[in-house]
């Protein structure tokens, strides 16, 4: 893919941005948790992680060497699993109490999954070599 690589990193960014967004509100305690705001509830900052993992991926996304895409994979990687952890747990139902799920949410899960899908698919130019002279 031509594009694979801005398309990384532009998802990178978009996934740090959505940690700093509304992921779900708990109308009945009141309460509004975002990936670094978690008040009143036992979550804690659970987008720390997606922010850390999401800038290194950023990084490698524009790095144009081969060591810097197969890194890449593990980070991107490691984004989505814990994307889909965020998902889980912070949208279950606890108590009878569900929380109504926001658009931050989603940016994440989705963001993350096509993170990961650009680092499986790079854009990298490799030496082609030469096919006129004979190999011995």
């Amino acid at each position: 893919m031509k594009y694979a690589n801005y398309i990384g990193a532009l998802t990178a960014a978009l996934v740090i941005m959505s940690c700093f967004s509304t992921w779900v509100t708990i109308p009945e305690a009141g309460l509004t948790v975002s990936g670094f705001q978690s008040a009143g509830t036992n979550f804690g900052k659970p987008g720390l992680m997606n922010t850390v993992m999401s800038s290194v991926a950023l990084e490698l996304f524009l790095v144009p060497k081969v060591w810097a895409k197969r890194t890449n994979l593990f980070f991107a990687g490691f984004n989505m699993a814990w994307a889909v952890r965020n998902f889980i747990l912070i949208t279950a139902c606890r108590a009878g109490d569900c929380p109504v799920k926001a658009n931050g949410i989603y940016i994440l899960l989705f963001g993350s999954i096509l993170m990961q899908l650009m680092a499986v698919f790079p854009d990298l130019k490799l030496k082609q070599e030469d096919s006129s002279s004979p190999k011995q």
